[in-house]
């Protein structure tokens, strides 16, 4: 079934009036006719909702399954090249992450001034938006503008737990590092991931992160930029959803 998010919406009220960008697409796009179905989510809720006219329509119930991690995960990358964080933001969203904080890292090779990272912040939000529509999530991951890293040491002293995914301890075969991690984290968590750029974060980052976040290897192998989040990710959902 089609799922629309918006921003504000009291479902109690029995009617929700549809955002522009909603109605365009139930109108124009989907055809939809008056009494056809969808889902509307906002706020983390979500209600199953029939057409009334062009720009209304009517609750019929409210959507009883979460499928949302049980763990609130924020992926902080450092800036990648190109379009390899749009990858991750869209199919970390398909994965569960709760939200994505891109930061300059010292290996980040692109760099945005202050209107460019505007602008990238905007279409890395609609594409966070659009991968939660389709992968039917409740909520909408949140896309921080482009960070610095006294920014992420301040969250990652915000969270509860905090890891980074570093290759030297990959390379020295500290393989347990994860699982360890894994088995001390509660449900309900804020959990922030760090990982790198291009070539991974440099000895003096791991170091500024690391009284904040426990580094771990990702395996024997070494992961690209792109893979090691969507790595994480899966195995939180494993750990978290499939093996509980």
């Amino acid at each position: 079934m089609q799922r629309y998010f918006i921003d504000t919406a009291d479902f109690s009220r029995g009617t929700v009036p549809l955002p522009e960008d909603v109605q365009h697409h139930v109108n124009r796009v989907m055809r939809m006719e008056e009494g056809d179905s969808f889902i509307l989510c906002s706020g983390g809720t979500c209600v199953e909702a029939e057409l009334l006219s062009e720009n209304e329509a009517q609750v019929k119930g409210l959507l009883e399954n979460d499928p949302e991690l049980p763990v609130s995960v924020t992926i902080a990358h450092g800036l990648p090249k190109a379009d390899k964080l749009e990858l991750v933001i869209q199919k970390g969203t398909e994965l569960g992450a709760d939200a994505f904080f891109p930061f300059e890292a010292s290996r980040s090779v692109v760099r945005l001034d202050e209107k460019k990272a505007v602008k990238k912040q905007e279409r890395w939000q609609k594409i966070a938006r659009e991968a939660a529509e389709q992968s039917h999530r409740s909520r909408v991951p949140y896309v921080f503008q482009l960070q610095s890293k006294n920014a992420l040491i301040q969250r990652l002293q915000e969270a509860d737990y905090g890891i980074i995914a570093y290759e030297e301890n990959a390379k020295s075969g500290d393989h347990e590092g994860l699982h360890r991690f894994l088995e001390t984290v509660e449900p309900g968590a804020d959990v922030v991931i760090v990982l790198g750029p291009e070539g991974g974060l440099t000895p003096e980052e791991a170091e500024a992160f690391s009284p904040y976040a426990a580094p771990v290897s990702l395996g024997p192998r070494i992961l690209r930029t792109e893979t090691a989040p969507l790595y994480l990710l899966s195995v939180f959902s494993y750990y978290f959803e499939l093996m509980r």
